[in-house]
């Protein structure tokens, strides 16, 4: 996705002939906009956290089938310190493994 992502955001002259066509939504938030605004943020982070579990799930199956005893702790790390991903929260991950190998 990230990969996709900046492949299309380096077709700037694409995307503004794309916005002079498409307008966008012009819908407003009903409420309180601070309120919606921390909605969508944790909504934003609970997506996180599930692409997260996803792929830590897909890299266990991987190592289960394929007997490769990877350490998903020393794994975020890695992400953490020189990966395109590189979020914070890679290091809860990090020490939530370091607390619980078998999570």
């Amino acid at each position: 996705e990230s990969v996709f992502a900046r492949y299309i955001s380096s077709l700037k002259d694409q995307r503004v002939a794309a916005s002079k066509v498409l307008s966008g939504p012009q819908a407003q938030p009903a409420g309180d906009k601070a309120e919606f605004i921390e909605k969508v943020r944790r909504a934003l982070y609970l997506g996180k956290i599930v692409s997260y579990a996803q792929g830590f799930s897909q890299l266990r199956a991987a190592s289960e089938e394929y007997n490769w005893d990877l350490n998903y702790g020393e794994i975020a790390k890695i992400f953490r310190a020189g990966c395109i991903i590189r979020a914070q929260f890679l290091q809860k991950i990090t020490d939530a493994y370091a607390e619980n190998p078998q999570i």
